[in-house]
């Protein structure tokens, strides 16, 4: 009576747990996209000598790009609008004088993008903030420069009226030596950050921060080296298509555990020893699937048929999945459920004991055919 309340107890507790674990979990599968970005809100400041306020200036960008995995993406992006620069120079009398002039541009470039976010968090559809770095190259294309042409005519009037000494000091300040005219197109070297949160799974409100810089000839003043401006930007991404997909992931069925009943044993009388030949059937199955068709279902039955003319043989049952598709995670699933219909099969429909069964699954680490279509199968050796 002892040994049969607890075997009971343990077959409580085995139920229980299988229960707990029995949850379907749902899979996010990334789909590769376009989308296109419109960022009409901008601010650039141009670096420069004279107060801040005085080099910033009105921007905009508008992009379009493909998202090829749930990291990297790239984009073309052309920014536009217009960049300032200012000079400031003491005359004889420390009187200050300020110089500044304006120009417009128009600047594409190619930009590749990595999502931090998911890079460092896993891939999550849902969630709201995404953090990106991009850096790119492109081209940056100046023209209606005549704001610094006015400007040069103005400091060469005030340093003609000064004297030899002040001059002295002049001929070392920067008085737009580079000054150009007409249209000028330049490399462009861009490196940023961009924030996106989502509003639904087509929109989110993104705000992109990014630092540009070209040679020195850019603000028409010689300064020796690279000269730069910065964008910050506001506007909205729109995904064009389905970004994702929603795969639903069925529980593994519980495992099947019989309690025998423990019966003392008077007498032991060993078995008479009977020759036979192990029988192995090889049951396959559909891409995907974990249900026995009716053309390997007489397989089963073989096995069940050897199993009650031998009383005292055993079967032992091993599930396979394919190594060509899905990845070891859904593979070692399939392979498990494949090792599982057949021992539920034998149990449930032919009346087997599980004491005379044994299973295991080996996912797609092992291919036990050369041929990939017949690694869908449960193998199974009776002797």
């Amino acid at each position: 009576m002892k040994k049969t309340i607890l075997s009971c107890l343990l077959a409580l507790g085995f139920l229980s747990a299988s229960a707990q674990d029995q949850q379907p979990k749902t899979e996010y599968v990334f789909n590769p996209h376009w989308y296109v970005q419109i960022q009409p809100l901008g601010l650039q400041h141009t670096l420069g000598e004279v107060d801040f306020g005085d080099l910033n200036s009105y921007t905009v960008q508008a992009a379009i790009g493909r998202q090829f995995s749930p990291i990297f993406g790239a984009r073309l992006a052309v920014n536009a609008w217009q960049s300032k620069a200012g000079s400031k120079v003491l005359d004889q009398q420390d009187v200050e004088h300020k110089f500044k002039w304006s120009w417009k541009y128009v600047a594409p470039s190619i930009d590749l993008t990595v999502n931090l976010s998911n890079a460092l968090c896993g891939f999550n559809p849902n969630r709201v903030f995404n953090l990106s770095l991009l850096a790119g190259l492109g081209a940056n294309i100046g023209f209606s420069n005549d704001d610094a042409a006015t400007e040069k005519a103005g400091i060469n009037g005030l340093y003609n009226n000064l004297s030899t000494e002040a001059k002295k000091i002049w001929d070392d300040a920067d008085n737009l030596d580079y000054i150009w005219d007409g249209s000028k197109v330049r490399l462009l070297g861009r490196v940023g950050l961009a924030a996106d949160f989502k509003v639904s799974d087509k929109v989110s409100i993104g705000l992109e921060a990014n630092a540009n810089t070209l040679n020195d000839h850019y603000n028409s003043k010689k300064a020796g080296n690279w000269d730069w401006y910065f964008n910050a930007l506001a506007g909205v991404k729109i995904n064009l298509g389905k970004t994702y997909e929603t795969r639903v992931i069925p529980p593994l069925e519980p495992e099947i555990r019989y309690v025998e009943k423990v019966v003392e044993k008077i007498k032991e009388v060993p078995a008479p020893a009977v020759e036979r030949e192990a029988l192995r059937r090889d049951i396959f199955f559909i891409i995907n699937k974990t249900d026995i068709r009716p053309e390997e279902a007489n397989k089963v039955k073989e096995i069940a048929d050897y199993l009650n003319k031998y009383p005292t043989a055993k079967v032992v049952v091993t599930g396979y999945a394919d190594a060509g598709t899905g990845n070891d995670k859904i593979n070692d699933r399939l392979a498990a459920g494949r090792a599982d219909v057949v021992v539920k099969s034998l149990v449930n429909d032919y009346g087997i004991s599980m004491g005379r069964i044994s299973y295991d699954s080996k996912g797609s680490r092992v291919q036990p055919f050369a041929e990939n279509d017949l690694n869908r199968v449960s193998i199974c050796i009776a002797e």
